[in-house]
């Protein structure tokens, strides 16, 4: 469905929100296989700390158009061209009904998904055949979930629009991929109060990442011994899905 990507040997790649978690982890990970890295997040120290010798240092605000496109420009000056962009900026604070809070709520779907969407705005216009735009959304995205009441919308709509971007992007050769990890260890899941299945490292989460490159398909997601079963539960109508979640997690 997508470009495999086995080999990653002077692979031009930009990283946005690549300064802790899934993100740090990956950029030492594509290093490790010989990628031209680009890191991009807030914090330029932060990136810089990552110790990646030969990597662009692109400090900005992924929820901030004009920011990503500064650093856009800087990249294409450097580099003339990017193979293949990610967008793994994100935010998560556990939430429910009872103490919904909307300047938070709209915090996190700014990061979660408007960033994701000015991104796309931002370097569109500029892929080739060949290359591609990969975004990490999650298992969240899939159906309905306790304490996700302001996580979970964006990541579904951000898997929605990858996979409208992918229907129109594929016949030109352009590569889309979403990302859709379950629970990463990491600082934004440190807040969280209950068991996390099948948890996994950060560094675990990007050797995952990088294997779902080579496979070519649309959708990457991990662990699969957690994710296959909250795919079969995707599939169920309301009546059985909504008691049975309540049951699984104590909702």
């Amino acid at each position: 469905m997508n470009p495999k990507i086995v080999e990653w040997t002077n692979r031009r790649v930009w990283l946005i929100g690549a300064s802790t978690g899934i993100g740090a982890a990956m950029a030492k990970e594509l290093d490790r296989h010989g990628a031209r890295l680009a890191l991009s997040a807030r914090s330029a120290d932060r990136l810089r700390a990552l110790g990646i010798d030969g990597a662009l240092v692109l400090p900005c605000d992924a929820t901030d158009a004009a920011s990503l496109a500064a650093a856009h420009r800087e990249l294409l000056i450097a580099w003339g061209d990017i193979d293949l962009v990610v967008y793994l900026a994100g935010d998560y604070v556990p939430m429910r009904a009872h103490e919904f809070n909307l300047a938070r709520a709209e915090e996190v779907l700014t990061v979660n998904f408007t960033g994701a969407l000015r991104l796309a705005a931002t370097v569109l216009p500029h892929l080739q055949a060949g290359s591609g735009i990969a975004f990490v959304a999650s298992v969240a995205g899939y159906r309905g979930l306790p304490k996700a009441l302001c996580y979970g919308p964006g990541k579904a709509a951000l898997i929605h629009f990858a996979e409208c971007l992918y229907l129109d992007l594929e016949a030109r050769g352009i590569g889309v991929w979403v990302i859709n990890p379950g629970f990463v260890q990491t600082r934004l899941t440190a807040r969280n109060d209950f068991a996390m299945p099948a948890l996994l490292t950060p560094e675990q989460a990007a050797m995952a990442v990088v294997d779902g490159f080579r496979t070519g398909r649309f959708e990457i997601h991990f662990p699969k011994r957690f994710t296959r079963v909250l795919k079969l539960l995707s599939l169920l109508p309301y009546r059985w899905y909504f008691p049975l979640i309540r049951r699984l997690t104590g909702g």
